[in-house]
């Protein structure tokens, strides 16, 4: 699907130029710059309870703003702008005063538009990159005094980057500087995946909870694999996608609510928290990022141990300072 704005929707004096000459670029039909998937939703639930103090959102995405951080030619889709002032916005209102950007595939290995939010973030903010397998030990280092903490490998078909041979190619590189490989994978490539992710030297973060079916339910094998990371300290799941593994692709995704549930109940000390957005190429409705936090509240209701995946995790994993 493909949006488009009308002239005649949009007051262009009430902009500057460079959004005039963007949203006229976009009326005159440049693919180039027309977005292919929905922006998140302007209004969301609010959150049932106050969070603890540095509680942080451990997955999302900053894209553009285009004019100023143009999105990679062959990229995989093309987003709305949902630059970092518009996910602050956000923080604020949920509660994050911490949270962790993960390079997406729009930009490709182009690091400006996150190295450029984590100028911003004033230390509350890590990210994990994408990099090419010659990426050098001089580009690593930069990236880590930025605080970047990790690098993130697609083994979803739609999105698949690299592979397997350019993960263990970066591996070597970036463990002396701590960092962890971030998997994206899904029902069809995690079981393949997992007996290598636990061989790896370095530690590793299964996005989405693997983005394992929900129609399947917990017992579903492949979940139940996704479990027994509770037993390998170098393992960490997130939280997050929950309509990436719905079935029914309607909020508030209530199918998945069993997974987390049994995430929670069975590897407290594993997990980490994420809202996911601005949520790219959704296929069914839109997320409410307040619904997703509240979701979780209510799944998780012991705030020690919300504490320990929205804060303790991810301190231990992304290094925040105190």
């Amino acid at each position: 699907m493909v949006y488009v704005f009308s002239i005649s929707e949009v007051r262009l004096d009430a902009l500057p130029m460079s959004r005039r000459l963007r949203i006229i670029v976009i009326h005159g039909q440049d693919e180039s710059f027309m977005p292919d998937c929905a922006p998140p939703l302007a209004h969301i639930t609010p959150v049932c309870q106050s969070l603890p103090a540095q509680a942080c959102d451990s997955h999302f995405h900053v894209f553009g703003p285009a004019d100023v951080f143009p999105y990679a030619d062959g990229r995989p889709y093309t987003p709305p702008d949902a630059p970092f002032a518009q996910l602050r916005r956000l923080h604020r209102q949920l509660g994050f005063s911490r949270g962790v950007i993960v390079q997406p595939g729009c930009h490709g290995y182009d690091m400006s538009a996150t190295l450029d939010a984590l100028d911003k973030g004033a230390g509350q903010y890590r990210a994990i990159a994408l990099v090419p397998p010659d990426v050098s030990e001089a580009d690593l280092a930069a990236m880590d005094d930025h605080g970047v903490r990790g690098v993130r490998y697609n083994f979803v078909a739609h999105l698949a980057n690299g592979g397997w041979d350019e993960l263990i190619q970066v591996v070597p590189r970036i463990a002396p500087f701590g960092w962890h490989v971030c998997i994206h994978s899904d029902q069809a490539s995690l079981p393949e995946l997992l007996p290598r992710l636990k061989d790896l030297p370095v530690p590793f973060v299964i996005d989405h909870m693997g983005r394992v079916a929900a129609t399947q339910g917990t017992d579903n094998p492949v979940f139940q694999a996704l479990l027994t990371l509770r037993d390998y300290p170098n393992a960490w799941v997130k939280i997050s996608g929950l309509d990436r593994v719905s079935s029914i692709g309607r909020r508030p995704f209530a199918d998945a609510e069993p997974m987390v549930s049994a995430l929670v109940q069975t590897m407290p000390e594993r997990l980490l928290w994420g809202t996911d957005w601005p949520h790219p190429n959704v296929a069914g409705d839109m997320p409410d990022d307040g619904e997703l936090l509240n979701t979780f509240l209510r799944l998780c209701p012991d705030h020690d141990v919300q504490r320990q995946i929205l804060v303790d995790n991810p301190h231990t994993l992304y290094r925040f300072g105190s």
